[in-house]
């Protein structure tokens, strides 16, 4: 087993969200969770070789196997590329989602190319926002939405960054919500007025594991509002990242990417 511990995301070099990169490896499902658990990372990627020889990605988080983390498939991405493979093919272990890994043309940022996923918006009961998000009275800035290039987000707009870093959300009742809908929790956001976006990620069942930058999200926004979009999040955990998201193909494709580097040590 080789592992790699990279920070994907970040504003500046050394910073960032961290994910685990483990190679070689061909434990089960149930003990790659438990090695995940164990380390309490965000997020755990394992590169496999699929039954066609090619790439398959699986990931887990501290508290479930998911099909889908982009700051994780940056890490990845990072690991297996290099000036003489600047791209490469894979797909996600779970649903076997086809993605393209790539290089910036400069050599700096990480990108993944992957698809818009089609999304049947669930009912949304008009104090469906304000209960998970714990905020009484709580006036979203826009309609909510589900939205996923892999991993389905539901999506609230709140006024600004204040009422956002407030938030302190219900977290039993969103990974209540989110399993009865197949939705992989809530990205609260807002716009910011230099034309960014900001944002956070409520899908741990643990406050202390809240997200420092969630790729999926960042990608499920672009298609919601079918724009290229540049997202800030983590600046309050101190891990300040950036994620840009662009809308190619005439929107059949999104590209996802950002900064990734190797974190001092390698996870071990």
């Amino acid at each position: 087993m080789t592992i790699h511990q990279l920070l994907c995301f970040g504003t500046v070099p050394g910073g960032g969200n961290a994910a685990l990169v483990v190679q070689h490896d061909r434990s089960s499902p149930d003990q790659r969770q438990r090695f995940a658990r164990e380390r309490a990372l965000p997020a755990c990627v394992f590169i496999d070789t699929a039954p066609d020889g090619g790439v398959a990605l699986d990931y887990y988080y501290p508290h479930t196997r998911s099909p889908l983390c982009l700051h994780a498939t940056l890490a990845a991405a990072q690991v297996l590329l290099s000036p003489q493979r600047p791209s490469l093919p894979v797909r996600t272990a779970l649903r076997g989602q086809p993605l393209t890994l790539a290089l910036a043309e400069d050599g700096g940022d990480v990108f993944i190319e992957l698809a818009p996923q089609p999304v049947e918006q669930p009912a949304l009961a008009a104090d469906l926002p304000a209960r998970l998000l714990a905020a009484p009275g709580l006036a979203l800035a826009s309609t909510p939405a589900v939205a996923s290039v892999g991993s389905l987000k539901l999506l609230l707009e709140v006024a600004d960054s204040a009422t956002l870093q407030a938030l302190r959300p219900d977290l039993q009742a969103i990974a209540a919500w989110g399993r009865a809908h197949g939705v992989n929790g809530c990205y609260a956001w807002c716009r910011r007025p230099d034309g960014a976006l900001e944002g956070r990620n409520f899908n741990h069942l643990d406050p202390a594991l809240e997200d420092a930058a969630t790729g999926v999200a960042a990608g499920a926004l672009a298609v919601h509002l079918g724009a290229d979009v540049t997202v800030y999040q983590g600046a309050h955990l101190g891990q300040p990242c950036r994620i840009r998201a662009a809308i190619g193909a005439g929107g059949t494709r999104v590209l996802v990417g950002g900064a990734a580097g190797l974190a001092t040590g390698d996870g071990r």
